[in-house]
């Protein structure tokens, strides 16, 4: 395998295809899977012509991806711009298929990966940072998915939980505002709700409507991030509210905790708040230590010792904080912002600044790079 002869047609390759109609980060994508396949296929079968061999899998790729994508938007023009309450119909064609997605010949890593890429419409380059891995892992965990399951019989669908995982990244993608999936995560967590008795799956749905409760409060004007201390609470939708809490409390009656119950938990304790200042942070540290036995996240842990530094003040924070990876996403941004609250200016400005560079996406690196120059702004005064 010629692996500089692969690097070396990369960028001809996606060329081509933008010449041929793709826009760039789809032909990026298409490429991407291609390149995968040629490491599988190429030492056991080289092509003639290793150029047009890329150019026609790729494009091949980026036809089964725009007709996926297709599909997708025309079953988001099926439903409202905003969740509605109450019961949903049963039977559904999408959830359908992301049960059969979750074929219990994959992997529950796998089927969710596959089920975001082939029906939630997510590139690769997202999947992979929803799971904190690098794009070509990604890519390569999403092709040996693909041919896992073809030629098998999808007559045994897959279980709930890997259902609920990928509704739940699906969720988290459209919330964050890069791709906007939020409602119709919402209308199929309502659906598969309304067809299985689960407290999970109403856990699930809580924890979707309190966070969508609060995103018209989000940003502002300008489409700058407004971080949940800042929000607007009158902005917050009273009805998604109430409809969570409900369904929460109904969810946790039954004694069968799972990780999306105290989630929704924790946004539920945020939404009771009639100020940021009144937030129960000592309840939401329970909830947090709770989560970690469940799950034993690193993000989980991050978040915890957010909550820690609000509840017993920042250096017990940045106590909790320094037992972590500095690596993970979103660890310099939690450290400058417990150095600020500490009176420490100086190390804070200088953290923000650094976690302006390492963010994910232009809104958080903009909002980021603000904080940094708000406090060197008071440093000069």
């Amino acid at each position: 395998m010629d692996e500089a002869l692969l690097r070396s047609l990369t960028p001809t390759v996606i060329a081509i295809l933008v010449r041929r109609g793709a826009d760039f980060a789809a032909a990026e994508d298409a490429v991407q899977d291609a390149l995968v396949e040629a490491v599988r296929v190429w030492p056991v079968d080289p092509p003639r012509d290793p150029k047009g061999w890329l150019v026609a899998v790729a494009w091949n790729r980026f036809r089964d991806a725009t007709r996926a994508d297709a599909s997708r938007r025309r079953r988001e023009d099926l439903v409202n711009a905003e969740p509605t309450p109450g019961p949903a119909r049963a039977v559904d064609d999408t959830l359908q298929l992301y049960f059969l997605c979750a074929h219990p010949s994959l992997t529950p890593s796998s089927a969710v990966a596959l089920t975001l890429r082939a029906v939630g419409g997510l590139t690769t380059r997202q999947i992979a940072r929803a799971y904190l891995v690098p794009e070509a892992t990604m890519a390569q965990r999403i092709s040996r998915a693909k041919r896992t399951v073809s030629g098998v019989r999808f007559d045994r669908p897959g279980d709930v939980g890997t259902v609920l995982r990928v509704l739940y990244l699906v969720f988290n993608e459209g919330y964050s505002g890069d791709v906007d999936l939020a409602a119709e995560a919402i209308r199929l967590t309502r659906r598969l709700a309304a067809a299985i008795d689960h407290p999970e799956v109403a856990g699930l749905l809580a924890l979707m409507l309190l966070h969508h409760a609060r995103r018209s409060a989000r940003t502002a004007p300008d489409g700058g991030l407004v971080p949940l201390a800042e929000q607007d609470r009158s902005r917050w939708d009273t009805r998604l509210i109430a409809e969570g809490v409900e369904i929460l409390q109904a969810a946790l009656a039954r004694d069968r905790l799972g990780e999306y119950q105290a989630q929704a938990a924790i946004a539920a304790l945020h939404a009771d708040a009639p100020t940021a200042e009144e937030t129960d942070w000592v309840q939401i540290v329970e909830w947090y230590d709770e989560l970690v036995r469940l799950t034993d996240s690193p993000i989980v842990r991050l978040n915890r010792a957010v909550a820690v530094g609000e509840a017993d003040g920042p250096r017990a924070g940045l106590a909790e904080l320094a037992r972590l990876d500095g690596s993970l996403p979103r660890h310099t941004a939690a450290a400058a912002y417990l150095h600020e609250r500490d009176g420490d200016l100086a190390t804070a400005a200088r953290l923000y600044a650094e976690a302006a560079r390492k963010a994910p996406d232009l809104a958080e690196r903009d909002h980021l790079t603000r904080q940094a120059a708000r406090l060197n702004a008071r440093l000069r005064r």
